[in-house]
Order: C-alpha cells, then sequence, then structure tokens
C-alpha cells in the first residue's frame, strides 16, 4: 500500500482511516467510508485500483470534478477515461474498447450512464474488480441531493458479483448510512469507516446582522489569509466582488456560468494568492485542495446542514485555526421556509413542464428512450412563458419520479483526435497555408493525438500559429471534413436523457415517495439548519448531533462557547467596574452621586462592546443606579 501511495502520490504516510478503509477493500470487503470534507477520499479508492489486477469502476455525479479527476491520473501516468452524457458515438466506442482490452484501468462515469442497458451489457465485457460509489448519500432519498440513476447500482453489481463496492460520503446522516447499506445490498462482513465530523481546528460562529455586507468587510479585516464566500445565486457573487474589491479587498467571482477558462483563470488566482477572497456558488469548492483556508462566509444560509458542513469544511484543512462564519437575518427563515414551498411546484405543472419538454425536443410519444439531447434551458422557459425557478423544480422533481435525467452541469472542453496516419499527414496538401499552421501548432503542443481523443484550447493554438481563433475553428472543421481528424468543438449546454420513452402527460405520475415524503424531509432539513442558526447551544455539538455524534462535549470554540465561557468568568462586580469603566470615557457622559446624565448610551451597544449578554448588563446598570453612580431610562 505505501510503496503504491509513494509511487504514484509521492506521499509517505496515509492520513487517518485512509489506510483501514484500503485494506478493507483489498480484503474483498464490502465498504463504507465516512471522510469529512478534504479527509482525502480519493486516495482510499486509487490506491487499490491500482494494486488490484483489472479495471476500477467509479460512479460520480459532479461531471466536472470528474474530469479533474480523469486528468490528475493522467499526469501522474495512469490510463483513466470517463463517460458522460454529450460525448460522441464514436467517443463512447473507443473508451468502450479500451476498457475491455484492459487498457484502462479507471472508468470514471456519470450516474445516468447506468440506465443505459448497452452500457450495462458492455459491462460484462471488462474485467472489473473494484465498484466505487462516490458520493454515496445520492443513492438515499433520506439524503439531500437524492439522484435515482444511484438506484441501478444493485443491478451493476449483478452484473459484476465478484467486485467489492466502496461507497464514499462526506456527509450522512444515521438514517442515510442505513440507506446506503441497504440500497448497494453491501454483503455480509461489510466494514463502515467513520471520520468523526468534528474539527479541532475550526470554529463555527453564527453572527446575526441587518447589514451583512458590512459585516463581511469587518471579518476579512480581522481575519487575516485566504476565504472562499458563499452566495446563493451568481449576480450576487459579482455584486459582492465587485464591492470587496472596491474597498481594497483583492476579490475574485465564481459560478457555474463561466466559460472554463475563465473559471481556471480565477481558480488559478485565488490559488496562488493573486486574489485573497473568491465569492462563488456552490458550484465552487469540490475538488478544490488548497490547505490554507482561513476563512469562509456563507453570505446566505444554505438550506441543510449538510451542505453548510461540507462547504465549511473546506476551511483549515492544514490544521491551523480557521473560521466558518454564518450571516443571518431575520429574513432568512422565511426565505428558508419560502425555499420549501418552491420547490415542490404542482402536479399540473410538472405534467405541463414534460409534455412542452417533449414538443421543445420534437420527441414523439412512445420514443426517446435513452436517448440524449440538448437542451437549451433558458430558451425553453421563453418559448412557453414558463418561470425559471419553478421549472427547474419541475425537471428535478421528473428526474426523481424516473422519467427524464435533467444534467446541468456541461462544460465540456473541445477535443480532437488524428484519425489519419503520420505518412498521410508528411504527404498532405493542405487547403490554405494557415490551415497548416494550425496543424503544426496541433502536433507541437498536444501529444497522444493518433491514439486517443485530447483536449485542446483553440486560443492556444492561435497564439502558437500566429493566426486568429475563427480560422483556428474553420481549419479543424476542414480537416474533419477531409477525415485527417475527428473534432469535437466545445459545448455548453444542459442536457435531456429519456431514461423511458416519452408518455402522455396523463399518464404521467409523480409518486408520494418523490413528492409528499421529500417534502417532509426537506422541512425537516430546512428546520435543522433554522435550529442552527436559532439555538442557544454549542454550534459544532448541535451538528454533530445531527450526523449522529450524540456525546460529544462542547467545543469551547464556536462563538456560543466563547460568549459562554465570558459570562461565567466575569463577576457580577467586575461587569459593574467596566460598565463604569466604559461610561467613564464616553463623550459627554457624567458620572458621580446625584449627576444626570448629559449622553446616554443603548444598554444594546453596551451588551454588545462589552461581549455580555442584555441581562447581565441590565443587573450591572441596575446595581450602578442603586449606588447612585448612574441614573437609567
Amino acid at each position: 500500500m505505501l510503496d503504491t501511495l509513494r509511487k504514484y502520490w509521492g506521499y509517505d504516510s496515509f492520513r487517518p482511516l485512509q489506510a483501514d478503509v484500503i485494506r478493507s477493500v483489498l480484503d474483498g470487503h464490502d465498504t463504507l467510508a465516512l471522510m469529512p470534507t478534504g479527509g482525502g477520499k480519493s486516495i482510499t479508492f486509487q490506491v487499490p485500483g491500482m494494486m488490484l489486477d483489472g479495471l476500477t469502476l467509479v460512479i460520480t455525479p459532479i461531471i466536472s470534478l470528474m474530469k479533474d479527476q480523469v486528468d490528475r491520473l493522467r499526469r501522474l501516468g495512469i490510463k483513466a477515461r470517463s463517460l458522460y452524457a454529450g460525448l460522441r458515438p464514436h467517443e463512447v466506442r473507443n473508451t468502450y474498447d479500451h476498457c475491455a482490452y484492459g487498457k484502462c484501468k479507471f472508468l470514471y462515469v456519470a450516474p445516468e450512464r447506468l440506465m443505459n442497458d448497452r452500457f450495462i451489457d458492455e459491462l460484462r465485457r471488462f474485467d472489473i474488480s473494484l465498484i466505487v460509489v462516490d458520493e454515496a448519500h445520492c443513492i438515499s432519498q433520506w439524503g439531500y441531493d437524492f439522484r435515482p440513476a444511484y438506484l441501478r447500482i444493485a443491478e451493476v453489481r449483478r452484473v459484476v458479483p465478484d467486485a467489492p463496492v466502496i461507497a464514499l460520503t462526506a456527509t450522512a446522516t444515521p438514517l442515510v448510512v442505513n440507506d446506503i447499506i441497504d440500497k448497494l445490498e453491501f454483503r455480509r462482513g461489510y466494514n463502515t469507516f467513520s471520520q468523526s465530523f468534528a474539527r479541532k481546528n475550526l470554529c463555527y460562529v453564527v453572527r446575526r446582522t441587518s447589514d451583512k455586507l458590512s459585516q463581511l468587510v469587518h471579518i476579512l479585516s480581522r481575519v487575516p489569509g485566504s476565504a472562499i464566500v458563499y452566495a446563493r445565486s451568481r449576480k450576487r457573487t459579482k455584486q459582492i466582488s465587485d464591492e470587496l474589491n472596491r474597498l481594497g479587498i483583492p476579490a475574485d467571482y465564481y459560478h457555474a456560468g463561466l466559460i472554463l477558462e475563465e473559471k481556471e483563470e480565477r481558480q488559478n488566482r485565488w490559488m496562488s494568492g493573486e486574489r485573497r477572497v473568491i465569492v462563488a456558488t456552490n458550484a465552487f469548492g469540490m475538488g478544490i485542495d488548497k490547505p490554507d483556508v482561513r476563512l469562509v462566509v456563507h453570505v446566505d444560509v444554505p438550506d441543510s446542514l449538510e451542505e453548510y458542513y461540507q462547504e465549511a469544511g473546506r476551511a483549515g484543512r492544514d490544521g491551523l485555526k480557521s473560521w466558518a462564519v454564518l450571516l443571518v437575518m431575520p429574513t432568512d427563515r422565511s426565505r428558508l421556509l419560502k425555499h420549501v414551498t418552491e420547490a415542490f411546484p404542482d402536479r399540473d405543472f410538472i405534467r405541463k413542464t414534460y409534455e412542452r419538454v417533449g414538443n421543445f425536443l420534437e420527441v414523439a410519444v412512445g420514443e426517446g428512450y435513452q436517448q440524449t439531447f440538448d437542451f437549451n434551458f433558458n430558451l425553453f422557459c421563453h418559448t412557453f412563458k414558463q418561470p425559471v425557478l419553478a421549472t427547474h423544480n419541475a425537471l428535478k422533481l421528473l428526474t426523481r419520479a424516473g422519467y427524464i435525467e435533467f444534467i446541468e452541469e456541461t462544460d465540456s472542453l473541445s477535443r480532437i483526435m488524428v484519425t489519419a496516419t503520420k505518412n498521410e499527414l508528411y504527404d498532405l496538401h493542405t487547403v490554405t497555408p494557415c490551415a497548416d499552421d494550425v496543424l503544426q501548432a496541433i502536433l507541437r503542443l498536444y501529444t497522444g493525438l493518433f491514439a486517443d481523443y485530447v483536449y485542446i484550447n483553440e486560443d492556444v493554438i492561435a497564439r502558437f500559429a500566429g493566426v486568429s481563433h475563427e480560422i483556428v475553428y474553420q481549419s479543424l472543421l476542414e480537416y474533419g471534413r477531409m477525415r485527417i481528424l475527428n473534432y469535437v468543438p466545445r459545448k455548453r449546454t444542459p442536457f435531456i436523457v429519456y431514461t423511458t420513452s416519452r408518455e402522455e402527460p396523463r399518464h404521467v405520475l409523480i409518486p408520494r415517495d418523490v413528492y409528499e415524503v421529500q417534502r417532509e424531509r426537506l422541512e425537516m432539513r430546512v428546520h435543522a439548519m433554522i435550529d442552527y442558526c436559532e439555538r442557544d447551544t454549542c454550534r459544532e455539538t448541535f451538528m454533530l448531533a445531527y450526523f449522529g455524534q450524540t456525546d460529544a462535549e462542547p467545543c469551547g470554540r464556536c462563538d456560543h462557547c466563547v460568549d459562554h465561557r465570558r459570562r461565567s468568568t466575569v463577576s457580577d462586580a467586575d461587569l459593574a467596574e467596566a460598565v463604569l469603566d466604559y461610561l467613564k470615557q464616553h463623550p459627554g457622559f457624567n458620572v458621580g452621586p446625584g449627576l444626570g446624565p448629559a449622553a446616554s448610551v443603548p444598554l444594546t451597544h453596551l451588551a454588545t462592546v462589552l461581549h455580555q449578554p442584555i441581562d447581565r448588563v441590565a443587573a450591572a446598570i441596575a446595581l450602578l443606579t442603586d449606588e447612585g453612580l448612574l441614573s437609567s431610562r
């Protein structure tokens, strides 16, 4: 195990729990590992994947993370491939052949691939030694991100019965853990491993404020170092980033709507420290390995503790003291409760949306089974004058009900594979000198073009060849027509996959399990999030209890524990003296027997500056008033 770790990853030791999980997998046991964000989950299946003889099948719902892991493995000299919606048929066939002939060690697939009967048949050709289920909470209807396609994993197990399963997740309640074990049909003798959800270096803080931006700026001025600020909308990320830059705090914004190059450029600036703050939606963070994040601030309250824990956990991965701050205002409670209603539009609207999707894509009733279609979501809403949020949630409910798979995250790079031989290229007479410059640039910039598809960047090629982006694009199209190479231009659009043939609207049923039961579970998660914000208790012990760790002691680091310590260590007499000392320094305030105040100080202000509860400050003022040192009103 250590030899493999050193050879490919260059580490001399495992992180806590990693070796135990790997040993369980190598011994052939079904294994569930609950490891917090930053705990090194990928190593627990990549190391045994390299040690076992056959192919490791990795099922993961996050396409960007899938591509990132495949690229990292390839840079390490490990043969890895991925399958997701949007690939050309010949690309899929090429991947199947590489897996069947032992030319691939890791195959990453999106969950909707499991709905494809052809894929299930192809698995019989592969020598699969390990099945990996990443983000395993997605298989549970008790979880916060249920994905119906995950339920097909049990069928995969029956096709390759000898391969053990390793299921990985960072966030799972006891109900979700039991559901994962049940739905994945874990065999007798399975093992579960769980790291504590406690983060000894992370301080959880809830700040109540009526001006979140001012509070954010105040926090950034008090806590040095790299920071992530999470917001709920793309527009809001830009607004906050612009304001921080105006105030002299270097910041960038990040969301799923940016093109891939913009995402990479902004992420790299933040990773290198050129930008101190990145303001992002929850599209940012998965797979980001930056250990020295000192601060994560949520300016908007997430919908669940699972989401909050995962995002807050991106702070302090290096083990040094860090802060996770949640900014709360009175309207947040009503917004969260409203979200429950918005997430479940009425059934007639859902059926109407299903019908209109079929019309929009020109799929006839009884057709479409297992077909993938580009889906311009914004154009769809505009064409049928449908509200964006309700339509988005209707598509998610239709996905849960098993009628379609709505896939949003599909930012794919351009890619090419040279199909001509090297001799044919040598004898090639191109149409224009510019096209020849483009081809020469490609051959110099990229390797492996004759064996497989390689991701390319047209702008990089254009700069190298000294031509425009348009000339590169037209040249590649021309080479495609000449059958010199296969060119797949970049595409940024959602997809709809029909997991059943198109039905008539009256036959579209949204089961109680998908609608009423899921609504009740969302309400439970939302109320738990509200309780976290409002309850007067240790933040960490509240969160740990939610995840099933009910025996934890107060952390001593969160805002509640710090305030409690201040209350208990300051005596009434000392507090009264502190009040008096503060007032003596207050401009225009006279203190002494028989003297009335020339100025007044609000009680709430005193409580804030002295870091004490209002009731204790009021008692101190009463004591000073009785002694004739103050008059209160």
